[in-house]
């Protein structure tokens, strides 16, 4: 830092202190979603925009229908209109958590929407009182501990500075403060970034079903969102999840992914609705997860094709095989 006229110093990287933050817990249709918590922003809205939806049949509605690329278009909007006004980091600034993933207030949010019109929303009022160099890995072990871990250097390869004789990569994170002064995610002397990682467990009946994460900067917690919603609402397996289509909308554009059935007509309809859309090759980046199989305990992981990730188990126990793949006479 001092022999390329950095602002860093000893002193500052001395007082630099660890903080173990809670988790943000919530529950979706009787599942459990436990993610990362301020000062990310990932977990929060999640847990926010799961309690929205909630409220909608969406299995009945069906995967990539207008009504449902609608819902979670607007729920997506309202989330970022509450990120900007309150979400920081929580040694500077009151982030209301509980509020924001409360029920009732999910509830509130819930009908503003309508289904037959694109709007833009404004932050809700409290109570008193995408990056290219993200990776994401999750874990399961043979007794069921399950990991879900995100890191990031934020940009292509962080600030392109490699610290001599380590070939450790500094990141370029401060980007993702607000350079404008007075706002809730202002740049200040030691104050930590707003991130969007979204490291995520869902559990069914306190056991651990799924661990799922992917990298893409602040598409990420809508893409683990919709990830979930896949697998609990649309039934679909862990590698279907990650590979469906994805959308993302802050306003004022609905970005779709190009592999949705019958795009004309469902862009289209969208934007009868008062929808910008735009079709993207993809939406945040590779997400990976594992499944446990909660009728036989065996695990099912996936990687999906927007980067380079892959699924890999070291056991040497039973696999997940069809019976088809055996030869006629030997039982399954």
């Amino acid at each position: 830092m001092a022999a390329n006229g950095g602002l860093i110093t000893l002193d500052d990287l001395a007082r630099y202190r660890v903080y173990e933050r809670e988790p943000v817990r919530g529950t979706y249709r009787g599942y459990e979603i436990v993610s990362m918590g301020p000062a990310s922003s990932g977990g929060v809205h999640i847990v926010q925009m799961l309690n929205i939806l909630e409220g909608f049949d969406l299995p009945t509605l069906g995967f990539g229908t207008p009504d449902t690329v609608h819902l979670i278009a607007e729920t997506m909007k309202i989330a970022f209109a509450d990120r900007a006004r309150y979400l920081a980091d929580p040694e500077r600034v009151q982030v209301p958590v509980e509020w924001l993933t409360s029920k009732d207030y999910a509830a509130e949010r819930r009908a503003q929407i309508d289904m037959g019109r694109a709007q833009q929303y404004a932050a809700g009022i409290a109570p008193d009182g995408e990056g290219t160099c993200t990776t994401h890995c999750c874990a399961v072990d043979a007794e069921g501990n399950m990991v879900s871990a995100t890191q990031t250097l934020n940009g292509a390869f962080g600030s392109k500075v490699t610290v001599p004789g380590t070939g450790m990569l500094l990141n370029n994170c401060m980007k993702l403060m607000d350079p404008t002064p007075g706002r809730t995610n202002s740049i200040a002397p030691g104050k930590r970034i707003l991130s969007s990682m979204s490291p995520t467990i869902v559990l069914k009946d306190g056991k651990p079903l799924l661990a799922i994460g992917t990298p893409g900067g602040v598409r990420i917690f809508g893409s683990v969102l919709q990830a979930i919603l896949n697998v609990i609402d649309f039934g679909m397996s862990v590698q279907e999840a990650m590979e469906a289509p994805r959308l993302f909308d802050r306003g004022p554009v609905l970005e779709l992914e190009r592999g949705y059935d019958r795009l004309p007509e469902l862009m289209a309809d969208l934007e009868r609705r008062g929808h910008t859309v735009q079709v993207v090759p993809k939406v945040a980046g590779g997400m990976n997860g594992i499944l446990i199989d909660p009728e036989t305990g065996l695990l099912r992981g996936g990687a999906c094709w927007r980067a380079d990730g892959a699924a890999a188990g070291y056991s040497g126990g039973d696999a997940a095989i069809t019976e088809e793949e055996f030869s006629p006479g030997i039982p399954v």
